[in-house]
């Protein structure tokens, strides 16, 4: 049998989507037809997503889809069916349309023979090949069941993480965009219509008033042209990091910032912590554990780093030597993964180190924050009051002339 993904109306008109196992095209629509719907369209997921991606590298899965996913593959192996009718039963339970289209063209290669992790490699826009190794990991010790719990554990929490550094900095994002609205309509519309009273009464005005005139009077002219420059500056600076060399030289002079760097040293040493944790405690291969959490490391240079602790524990050094000679990480990383190698408990160490350095990044993040916020405040007070000031002196001189 295979699995169609079917469009049909009901006698009510109302339209239903979902998908059914049929032995062909024909019994499909028998079988809709039996629940009283009458089919409009009738195929196989395979070519739907085929059809709808354009092919399979163009799928894309949200990390909230990718863990449910796993987490139903995980409950689905652990209660005993096999890949196969674990696959079928996710794709009749999913409300997902990509995850459908996904979970059937797997389910196809399982079908022709291969393994879940080989299936799983047709489609890395969706499955990354951390997420493929530690697959392959499970199939060969026999505990996939565990490691995709494992793993749906981990995309939650390292999604959770993104969540938290993302909401951190939402209010002072809002902040500076509400303050640079504010301070836009005062000098374009506010500050000309009260200032142009006093230079139609032919009075000599302060040196600050003249000079909120001249910045209004430059933003009414060319605050448009300014904002448009300003976008495509943007777009040039977007399109430069795109360049490898231009990526790595700015990912360097963020990680020189006061607190920006720390906290991205942070977030990529907790990310790479907990990866090789998981791997290493799914039985995957050091070599092999480093070269895939390599790619879960967001910053150049340090990802840069990650490739040379591959290199030298390749060439038989040991991976807490490794990681000291970059000095990219924390010295508690050496030497909580030294105690890892020494006893053999190197994923718990791992595990210890992760949790430290998730402590320590929402630590940064309140810190950088809470610097941030008064920061904002102050800067937005001071540049109303220069426009207040700017309005009311020539008032100030205007009641020392009358007396």
């Amino acid at each position: 049998m295979a699995g169609y993904r079917f469009d049909a109306v009901d006698a009510a008109g109302r339209r239903a989507s979902g998908v059914l196992e049929a032995d062909g095209p024909r019994q499909a629509r028998a079988q809709l037809r039996e629940r009283g719907l009458v089919p409009v369209s009738v195929e196989t997921l395979a070519e739907a997503g085929a059809e709808a991606t354009g092919g399979r590298r163009g799928q894309r899965l949200s990390s909230t889809e990718l863990a449910l996913v796993t987490r139903q593959l995980a409950t689905l192996l652990g209660a005993g069916l096999t890949i196969e009718e674990t696959l079928s039963t996710c794709i009749e339970q999913s409300e997902s349309a990509a995850a459908q289209r996904v979970l059937a063209g797997v389910r196809g290669e399982v079908r022709a023979g291969a393994s879940l992790a080989r299936a799983l490699a047709g489609w890395p826009g969706v499955f990354s090949e951390l997420y493929r190794t530690m697959v392959a990991a499970g199939e060969e010790s026999g505990r996939l069941a565990g490691v995709l719990e494992r793993l749906a554990d981990y995309i939650e929490s390292r999604d959770a993480l993104r969540r938290r550094v993302v909401a951190a900095f939402i209010y002072p994002v809002l902040v500076t965009l509400v303050s640079v609205l504010v301070v836009t309509g005062l000098l374009t519309w506010v500050v000309p219509q009260v200032v142009s009273v006093f230079e139609n009464s032919g009075q000599r005005l302060p040196v600050l008033t003249a000079a909120m005139i001249g910045l209004s009077g430059f933003l009414r002219d060319y605050g448009l042209g300014l904002l448009l420059l300003a976008g495509l500056g943007l777009f040039l600076f977007r399109l430069a990091l795109r360049e490898e060399t231009a990526r790595l030289a700015w990912h360097r002079l963020l990680l020189r910032l006061p607190v920006l760097g720390r906290v991205i040293r942070a977030l990529d040493t907790a990310r790479l912590a907990s990866t090789l944790a998981i791997l290493a405690g799914s039985g995957v291969p050091l070599l092999n554990a480093l070269r895939a959490a390599a790619g879960v490391v967001g910053n150049l240079p340090m990802r840069h780093a990650v490739e040379d602790i591959h290199k030298r524990v390749r060439e038989g050094g040991s991976l807490a030597g490794a990681i000291a000679h970059t000095r990219r990480f924390p010295p508690m990383m050496s030497h909580l993964v030294a105690s890892g190698e020494a006893s053999g408990r190197l994923d718990a160490m791992l595990d210890r180190i992760a949790e430290q350095q998730t402590r320590e990044l929402d630590s940064r993040v309140m810190t950088l924050t809470a610097l941030l916020e008064p920061a904002l405040i102050l800067i937005m007070g001071g540049v109303v009051l220069t426009i207040v000031l700017a309005i009311l002196l020539p008032i100030f001189e205007m009641n020392q002339l009358l007396r």
